[in-house]
C-alpha cells in the first residue's frame, strides 16, 4: 500500500500566521489586516536580539574605505584644456607635494614623451616632473616587456611610443616582427597602414596604445588611434589588444610604478567610458570631474557609477 503523504508545512505562511496571532502581539495590537505602527518596535527588537542592532548590521555590509594615500589623475579635461590650466589644478598638485603623496598623471596620449608632456604642462603653469607622467606608450612598452622581452615590433607612431619601446629593449623593424604596435600620430601614412595590414595578415600580433576614436584640437575632434585601428581591423579581420584606458593594465602598471595599492588609491578623470570604467574595474576610488567630456546628465547612461562626482579638481583639494 502506498504510504500516506506527509503534511507539508509552509514555514513562511506559518511564521506569518504566528506573527499575526494575538498571543504574540497581545490581544489588541492588530486590527483586521493592519498592524498598529508600534508593533514595528517589537519587530526591530526581535531583529536586534537575533541579528544585532541596525548599526551593527549596516557596519557588516558597508565597505570601509581606507584613507586615500595614492592618486592617479587624467591630464586633458582634468588638469588642462589644450594649453590652459583648469582652475584648481595647480593647487591640487601643490597639495600632493605638500602632503608627500605618491601620484601619477595618466594620459592615453602616445605621441609625446613624458619630458615633452612635462614641458607642455609647465607652459600651462603646472609643475609635473616627467617621472610623474604615465602614458599609454609607457604602459604598452611595460606590458610587451613582460610578455616577450627583447622582441621586435613594427611601429606606427611617434617619439612617445618609439622611445618607450626602445627603452624596453625592443627592435623596431618591418621584417617579420612579432608585433605591430599602433599608436597616435599627427600624420598617419597610408604606406605605414598598408604595411601594418600586410604584417598582421602574415601573423604579427596586433597591439594598439589606446582605443580613443577621436582626439581634441582647438578646431574640433580629429581621428585618433581607435579610428585607425578600426580601419586595420576591417582590412585584416584582426582586433587589436588595447593597452591604454580603459584597460586596467594601464592602471596596474602605473600602480606598480609608484608602489600603490588599489584599495588606497583614487582616480580622477573626465571620461566615463575610459577613466571611470578603468577605475571601477581596478578597484579604485573614482572621482568624475565635469570639466571635460562627460556632462552630469549623461552619467546615468552607463551601467556603472563613479564614487563621487564633482564640478572640478578644485573640489578635491581638501581630500588630499
Amino acid at each position: 500500500m502506498p504510504k500516506p503523504a506527509r503534511p507539508v508545512v509552509f514555514a513562511g505562511v506559518a511564521a506569518f500566521g504566528f506573527c499575526r496571532h494575538p498571543r504574540f502581539w497581545g490581544p489588541k495590537e492588530y486590527e483586521g489586516n493592519t498592524l498598529k505602527s508600534h508593533t514595528a518596535d517589537k519587530l526591530e527588537a526581535m531583529m536586534d536580539a537575533t541579528f544585532g542592532t541596525k548599526e551593527e548590521r549596516e557596519k557588516e555590509i558597508t565597505p570601509v574605505m581606507k584613507p586615500i594615500k595614492y592618486w592617479l589623475t587624467d591630464m586633458d579635461g582634468v588638469l588642462v584644456h589644450e594649453t590652459k590650466a583648469i582652475p584648481g589644478a595647480a593647487e591640487f598638485l601643490q597639495a600632493l607635494r605638500d602632503k608627500g603623496r605618491e601620484y601619477l598623471v595618466l594620459t592615453n596620449n602616445s605621441v609625446f614623451t613624458p619630458r615633452d608632456l612635462s614641458a607642455r604642462l609647465e607652459a600651462s603653469g603646472l609643475e609635473v616632473p616627467e617621472e610623474r607622467i604615465w602614458t599609454s606608450a609607457l604602459a604598452t612598452a611595460s606590458f610587451l616587456k613582460t610578455q616577450s622581452p627583447k622582441s621586435s615590433a613594427y611601429v606606427v607612431g611617434e617619439a612617445g611610443l618609439t622611445t618607450a619601446l626602445y627603452q624596453a629593449g625592443y627592435v623596431m623593424t618591418s621584417t617579420n616582427p612579432e608585433y605591430v604596435v599602433l599608436g597616435e600620430t599627427r600624420s598617419y601614412s597610408f604606406d605605414q597602414i598598408a604595411t601594418a595590414v600586410q604584417l598582421i595578415s602574415k601573423g604579427a600580433k596586433f597591439i594598439a596604445t589606446n582605443p580613443d576614436k577621436t582626439g581634441p584640437t582647438k578646431d574640433g575632434p580629429i581621428p585618433a588611434t581607435g579610428a585607425v585601428a578600426a580601419m586595420i581591423t576591417a582590412a585584416t579581420g584582426k582586433n587589436p589588444y588595447f593597452i591604454g584606458k580603459p584597460n586596467p593594465v594601464m592602471f596596474r602598471t602605473g600602480l606598480n610604478k609608484i608602489g600603490a595599492h588599489s584599495e588606497e588609491t583614487a582616480m580622477i578623470g573626465d571620461r566615463m567610458e575610459t577613466d571611470m570604467l578603468a577605475g571601477v574595474e581596478s578597484g579604485l576610488h573614482t572621482f568624475l570631474v565635469l570639466t571635460g567630456s562627460t556632462h552630469r546628465e549623461h552619467i546615468t547612461d552607463f551601467s556603472y557609477r563613479p564614487n563621487e562626482v564633482v564640478d572640478s579638481i578644485a573640489d578635491i583639494i581638501a581630500r588630499v
